[in-house]
């Protein structure tokens, strides 16, 4: 296998994560404004909608272990992004609370099974990269390729920002929202697609032995701890963060490019924290990103002058999606290869759990006084708890 080979192979891998995360999940706060304007939302009931993907990532998250031994983590990866382009598609046909609900948490179920299948793949494709004699010139090690397939989340969430203002700038009426979702169904296949022609098949063994190891939880406490701090914080930012710029009369022109900026920031975070997740076995990275996300979701709150915001984006998209990477590294540090997949899948769940309060909490929180701000001040201070929990955890002994 040479270099390019494996940065081939990273790249389509990241079209998952783009998928899963980036159309699936964030674009949603673009699509939040039209939509609670459309359909009469409280911010409550806008939030809620975004706790339902959670809770169904959560149920994808627990159904992976099994899935994972019995079909193989690249096969569980495309059907997770063929059935996501669907279900974004059929948010484009419907317009009662109680089925884009039901989307929703359908949606997060198929998004997991890509989001997990892909970070196992991400995660052997490193070590074997990192195995394999030089060709010439040094071969990726583990902690790029598992930032460039977390970072291609930034890529679906610039995708989403190019094109759903696009749409919803063409088409009037009412439900004007609903073309947006169709076409990012329409991506989401396209890309899923890409993953499968970019991604060998999984070996025969793959599957069979994708259960084998034991996760020692309790050692991994704070770890865990702090990761969920960081699912209930981050998701707040992302979930109101567009409709708070919006309410600070930010104009479009600008959020576009406060969101492309995000997530361009996402794509360069592949190499920002690559050393970072490679050099340190404990819970160092996490409580460093963990509190510069405390910063960034504060900056908005704090100012909405347009240094501070997109300072604060800037900030937000190169860290982010490093959190679930560096929970990944951690894995791959502390446990042996066969108990990756239940590591990997632990830590999602725990992930998940926290993303399923967030959003309601955050909303319920704008409903009241001080609005979206005080919400988003919130999601600061469990971010910045998470920071000192994770600084706690230590390597595992070998």
């Amino acid at each position: 296998m040479t270099r390019a080979l494996v940065l081939r192979q990273a790249v389509a891998l990241a079209l998952g994560a783009a998928v899963a995360l980036g159309l699936a999940r964030f674009a949603y706060a673009l699509l939040l404004g039209p939509m609670r304007a459309d359909l009469g939302w409280s911010y409550f009931t806008a939030g809620v909608m975004n706790t339902g993907n959670a809770a169904g990532y959560l149920v994808g998250a627990l159904l992976m272990p099994r899935a994972l031994a019995r079909y193989g983590p690249r096969a569980c990866a495309l059907a997770g992004g063929v059935a996501t382009a669907l279900l974004l598609a059929l948010h484009g046909g419907v317009s009662h609370d109680g089925l884009l609900l039901a989307l929703r948490l359908a949606s997060g179920a198929a998004s997991a099974a890509t989001f997990v299948g892909g970070g196992l793949l991400a995660a052997r494709l490193g070590s074997l990269a990192a195995a394999l004699p030089a060709d010439g010139r040094a071969m990726p090690g583990a902690g790029l390729v598992l930032g460039l397939y977390y970072g291609g989340t930034g890529l679906g969430i610039v995708v989403s920002a190019l094109l759903v203002p696009v749409v919803l700038a063409v088409v009037d009426g009412a439900h004007a929202w609903q073309p947006a979702w169709l076409a990012l169904g329409a991506v989401a296949l396209v890309m899923t697609g890409l993953l499968a022609a970019g991604t060998p098949a999984d070996a025969p063994a793959a599957a069979a032995t994708a259960q084998t190891g034991e996760v020692p939880w309790r050692r991994l406490g704070w770890a865990l701890a702090g990761y969920a701090c960081f699912g209930l914080g981050y998701i707040g930012y992302m979930t109101f963060i567009i409709s708070l710029l919006r309410e600070q009369r930010l104009g479009e022109g600008a959020i576009t490019g406060f969101y492309v900026l995000l997530g361009l920031g996402v794509v360069a975070s592949s190499w920002l924290w690559a050393g970072l997740l490679q050099r340190f076995r404990g819970g160092q990275p996490l409580a460093l990103l963990n509190g510069l996300l405390a910063i960034a979701t504060l900056l908005p709150v704090l100012s909405a002058h347009v240094v501070a915001v997109f300072g604060s984006g800037a900030l937000f998209g190169a860290v982010f999606l490093s959190v679930v990477a560096s929970t990944t590294a951690l894995v791959r540090h502390n446990l042996p290869a066969a108990a990756w997949p239940r590591g990997i899948t632990g830590f999602t769940i725990v992930f998940a759990v926290g993303q399923i309060v967030g959003p309601s909490v955050v909303g319920l929180i704008a409903d009241g006084p001080g609005g979206l701000a005080r919400g988003l001040a919130i999601s600061a201070g469990l971010l910045a708890l998470g920071s000192v929990l994770a600084a706690l955890q230590r390597p595992l002994q070998a």
